[in-house]
Formats: structure tokens, C-alpha cells, sequence
């Protein structure tokens, strides 16, 4: 199978640096290349390998008019995830975790259909007629929400999956995407447990160089399937108007063939060219 990415690139990245020996999760076995000095070495030839089932998985995800949902609010993953992420249009949660996201999707739907309201209100000038105190509470309200939900703004339904960044520390994003049955993907650091993970890549989610390795090749997964979906959508809209077009000429070629026909002492030479310039119109 080939991969996104070689094996140099990520060990440059220092994907390979797991965890301490003593604070690994046995699970996490299967992934893991040797001991040195105390740490545990993933294997990166197993991660290139899951790492591109994962952005092939996504690619269709995307492709298929889908969302993909990340999420990393730990320190070194924000504003990589932010910047890479935000670039192919998918929306990601880099702050903290509010519970119900997901499980209790309607509600954070109305939390950001508040924001809406309140731009709305400032771009009509219903605003103005607050008072300063109110005005102050409202726009304290309006960046609360900018912060926590901004980014999912877009977000009109529950999304197709979940990326997630650190496993143990997005636990409760883990949980309520596994109860609603939406697939997770995410990075596994040795001292993590794979278990609810459905694609699992194996690597150092802890440095900030490994996290935008892994992100490049996802997200330029994530940006070809968009990219093959906006052609699937042309070609379709081509076709459509192809048959539109044969189906109102077909009147005009009968109307052209009957009226060369009926002409007197009509040739069947004629009769094409009538034809072929009624295709023409």
C-alpha cells in the first residue's frame, strides 16, 4: 500500500517519541518498536500505514458532501489545528470541550444562532438602542460565544467524524461521538488506550512538529476529496444541461425536418442541413 508520506518525514518530526516506559498503556503494544532509555518508539512504518487508511477514509468522507469535526484544545495542537484546519473549511473546537456538543447537538445550535442574532442586531442598529451597561453585557456574551463556538459556526448538522487530538485529554468528545455511532479518528500517544478508536495513528501527540506532520498529509486529504466533490458537481451540472438542451431542441428538429419535407421538391441533402442547423440554434 503506498503512503502519503515517507518514513524520513516523519521521523524528522519525531513522530516516533512515545511516552515513558512506565506510563504506557499495554494496548498500545502492537504499535510500538522498541524501548530506548526509557521511552517507548512507535513504529513508524505501522503509522505511515494507518496514517494513510485515515486520509483515505476522510477523502471519501469529504467527497461525499460530509463534515469532519477536530478537536485538540491542548496548548501545542491550537493553533495548528486552527490555521491547518480552518484552510480546508472544516470546522474544529480548540477551546474547551463544551459537554453536549454533540449528544446534545440542538442546543449548542442555538447557542450559535444567538451569535447570529446579535450580529444581526449590531448591523441593523437595534444595538444602539441599548443601554452602555447592556451593550456591555451583550458584547461579553457575543465573545464568550465567539471563543467557544466560532469555529463551528458552519456546523448545520452533527458531522460525519471526529479527529481528535490526544485521546485522554478529549475523552468526553471520545465518549459522546461513540454513543452517537460517529467515527473517530485520532492521534494515539503510547500512554493512551486505542480501544474506541476507529482509526487509529499511532504517534507523538505531543510536540508540535509531529502534530503539523500528521495534520499536512490529513488535511490534504480532506482538501482533495473537497476538490473531486466541486468536479463531480460540474460534470453533473454540465450533463444536466446537456439533456435540458437535447430535450427543448427536439421540438425545433421536428418543426425543421416536417417544414423541409412538406417544402416542394425537397432533397433528402435538404432535409439534413434543415435538421443540422435546428441542432445548431
Amino acid at each position: 500500500m503506498s503512503t502519503r508520506t515517507d518514513f524520513n518525514t516523519l521521523l524528522e518530526a519525531g513522530v516516533h517519541f512515545g511516552h515513558l516506559k512506565r506510563k504506557w498503556n499495554p494496548k498500545m503494544a502492537p504499535y510500538i518498536f522498541m524501548e530506548k532509555n526509557g521511552i517507548h518508539i512507535i513504529d513508524l512504518h505501522k503509522t505511515a500505514i494507518k496514517l494513510d487508511e485515515a486520509a483515505a477514509a476522510l477523502k471519501q468522507i469529504v467527497k461525499s458532501g460530509r463534515r469532519v469535526l477536530f478537536v485538540a484544545t491542548k496548548k501545542q495542537a491550537k493553533e495548528i489545528v486552527a490555521e491547518k484546519v480552518a484552510a480546508v473549511g472544516m470546522p474544529y473546537v480548540t477551546e474547551r470541550w463544551a459537554g453536549g456538543m454533540l449528544t446534545n447537538f440542538p442546543t449548542i445550535r442555538k447557542a450559535v444562532k444567538k451569535m447570529a442574532t446579535i450580529d444581526k442586531m449590531t448591523n441593523d442598529g437595534t444595538f444602539d438602542n441599548f443601554s452602555k451597561r447592556e451593550k456591555l453585557q451583550i458584547a461579553r456574551q457575543r465573545a464568550k460565544l465567539e471563543k467557544n463556538l466560532g469555529s463551528i459556526a458552519d456546523l448545520n448538522r452533527l458531522p460525519a467524524a471526529l479527529f481528535v487530538i490526544d485521546v485522554q485529554k478529549e475523552m468526553n468528545a471520545v465518549k459522546e461521538a461513540k454513543r452517537l455511532s460517529i467515527p473517530v479518528f485520532a492521534m494515539v500517544d503510547t500512554c493512551c488506550d486505542p480501544t474506541d478508536i476507529d482509526y487509529v495513528i499511532p504517534a507523538n501527540d505531543d510536540a508540535a512538529k509531529s502534530i503539523a506532520t500528521i495534520l499536512d498529509v490529513v488535511c490534504a486529504a480532506i482538501a482533495e476529496g473537497a476538490e473531486e466533490r466541486k468536479l463531480e458537481k460540474e460534470k453533473e451540472a454540465q450533463e444536466a444541461e446537456a439533456q435540458e438542451g437535447a430535450k427543448q431542441a427536439k421540438p425545433r428538429i421536428k418543426k425543421a425536418v416536417k417544414a423541409a419535407v412538406d417544402a416542394e421538391e425537397a432533397t433528402v441533402a435538404e432535409v439534413v442541413a434543415a435538421t443540422e442547423e435546428a441542432k445548431e440554434e
